[in-house]
């Protein structure tokens, strides 16, 4: 389980992302805090995988806790939950740990994406052992993007992409490329080529399965079946 602190100003707001927070597998709220001093205090001793940091509080700025939380050794990882669209804000947070940014206003589903690709993230890098080589380590930071649809290689559209995820995802338990193809209403060439890109990307597993005499049949998942 992810444990998660939110701090935030507002109280509605704050209870509004906690709320988001427990409705996503494999994530709790272990607290809450409203100030940049009440979530410093919390962390000096409570252990907390994830922080939704809202940059605009009312007793210090937000990357200022960021930073804080770097000097203090914390390994904390810090989502940023703000309106701020300043692009040398926006630089500032990745310089201060920031590993993704949440614009408000946004919606359950814009969170759940966040928390989805933070959770893919980590279970990526959660090995002690050494990576494999670069690719290994490019897809582990490529799950915090998720699928960027706005660079599809050529030949690909978002809609087959979406219809592709949406009849993967149906299938929980795995399936072929040919069954995927079958519910998403395209050929399982098609299918399989898409199916690679996702997990190229992070976003789908890829395994054999053996069944009867000869080469065993790939099987592909929805990659948050497994983190």
């Amino acid at each position: 389980m992810i444990s998660v602190l939110v701090v935030e100003d507002d109280p509605v707001a704050g209870e509004a992302h906690e709320m988001y927070v427990n409705r996503v597998d494999g994530f709790e709220v272990a607290g809450r805090a409203r100030t940049g001093q009440d979530a410093l205090r919390f962390l000096d001793h409570t252990h907390v995988d994830l922080v939704l940091l809202d940059l605009r509080l009312p007793d210090m700025d937000g990357l200022a806790v960021a930073r804080a939380l770097r000097n203090a050794g914390s390994n904390a990882d810090v989502i940023a939950v703000t309106s701020a669209r300043d692009l040398k804000v926006v630089r500032a947070s990745v310089a201060s740990g920031v590993v993704q940014y949440l614009l408000k206003p946004f919606t359950f589903a814009a969170m759940r994406e966040k928390l989805e690709h933070y959770a893919r993230f980590r279970q990526s890098l959660g090995h002690d052992r050494e990576a494999s080589g670069q690719s290994e380590i490019d897809r582990a930071f490529s799950t915090l993007r998720g699928v960027d649809r706005a660079s599809l290689p050529k030949g690909m559209g978002e809609e087959t992409l979406a219809a592709v995820v949406s009849a993967l995802r149906a299938h929980r338990e795995g399936a072929a490329a040919g069954a995927v193809g079958e519910l998403a209403g395209v050929s399982r060439v098609t299918a399989r080529r898409y199916l690679e890109y996702l997990v190229d990307n992070g976003m789908a597993r890829r395994d054999p399965r053996y069944g009867g005499v000869g080469r065993p049949e790939m099987f592909y998942s929805w990659a948050e079946q497994h983190g």
